[in-house]
């Protein structure tokens, strides 16, 4: 039975793993791996080491989000407990008709939810790594950004969208990175604000065509020079690594000013952190140069990965 069991279970991992997680690393154990599998976790070990984090819970009862919102206001972020790439999030959330329906949209991700406080600031991904002295040292980092386009008062959002996308075609980003979509999603978007796909922005008006800050909508990543972030903010990256015990973790950080100021002078959450973090969009950046992480990866090549091939 329990030869059937486990078998079962590399069955169902290495289909959620094809399903969900095409291209994510896999360079931790099953006990680490399983020790960052839900926001609640993070939320746990970032509370409990001085890490800071938004204020927010995990809920079932939907009625405890509401209460939520009541006591600390809005706006908000709602969010699957488990999952990956911000499938099922929603933010920022500025009413309760608005908090319902992320609640539902949520859920149908992930029974179990969190609710927590919105930082409006810039989005990054930092993916740390142990080095071959055993250390913790920071192997890439990079800003994200959701869909936009740039106007420049001339041609309109549907010309300027044409325009991106040939862009990013001639670097080479596809299929890693995205095309901007002109359809329903981006319409009804664009609807909120007021504009349709014939608006003409003004010049140097940035154009945003959905909230979510995720590659699969026509999102883009920028790469920021190692050089420029403050070895305090260094040492809270590398230190989270150590706390999770981990070879690698992408850790997903939003900052008020920005990372190259010192995170405790300026309002800073470290949102959840990613076991198996997708790194090929670090080789595919719309904006900066292209990093060569080669080295990193032939020190996380042997690496010996215990169950590597259960969920």
């Amino acid at each position: 039975m329990p030869t059937l069991i486990l078998s079962l279970k590399k069955t169902i991992y290495q289909w959620v793993s094809q399903r969900f997680m095409d291209g994510c690393s896999s360079y931790n154990d099953l006990t680490v791996r399983r020790n960052c599998r839900s926001k609640a976790q993070a939320r746990a070990v970032f509370a409990d080491n001085n890490i800071p984090h938004a204020q927010g819970l995990i809920f079932l009862n939907p009625l405890k989000a509401i209460r939520f919102a009541q006591q600390h206001g809005f706006p908000l972020v709602i969010k699957p407990n488990v999952s990956g790439f911000s499938r099922g999030s929603h933010f920022p959330i500025n009413s309760y008709a608005e908090l319902w329906k992320a609640i539902f949209l949520a859920k149908l991700w992930w029974p179990t939810t969190v609710v927590e406080q919105y930082l409006l600031g810039k989005n990054y991904r930092v993916v740390v790594v142990k080095n071959d002295q055993g250390n913790a040292e920071i192997m890439s980092v990079i800003e994200r950004f959701s869909p936009t386009v740039l106007g420049d008062g001339i041609h309109s959002i549907e010309q300027l969208i044409d325009q991106e996308n040939a862009v990013r075609e001639s670097m080479g980003l596809y299929p890693v990175i995205h095309p901007l979509s002109k359809g329903s999603v981006t319409q009804k978007y664009l609807a909120k604000q007021a504009y349709t796909l014939a608006t003409i922005p003004d010049k140097a008006e940035l154009v945003t065509l959905f909230y979510r800050i995720s590659l699969a909508p026509g999102g883009v990543v920028s790469v920021i020079d190692q050089q420029t972030i403050p070895q305090v903010n260094k040492d809270l990256f590398n230190h989270v690594l150590t706390l999770f015990k981990a070879n690698i973790l992408g850790i997903d950080v939003i900052m008020q000013q920005g990372i190259e100021q010192p995170y405790d002078l300026q309002d800073c959450i470290l949102l959840e952190v990613n076991s198996r973090p997708y790194l090929k969009m670090h080789d595919y950046p719309r904006f900066g140069q292209k990093e060569d992480l080669s080295a990193y990866f032939d020190q996380l090549e042997q690496y010996d990965i215990r169950h590597g091939d259960i969920f």
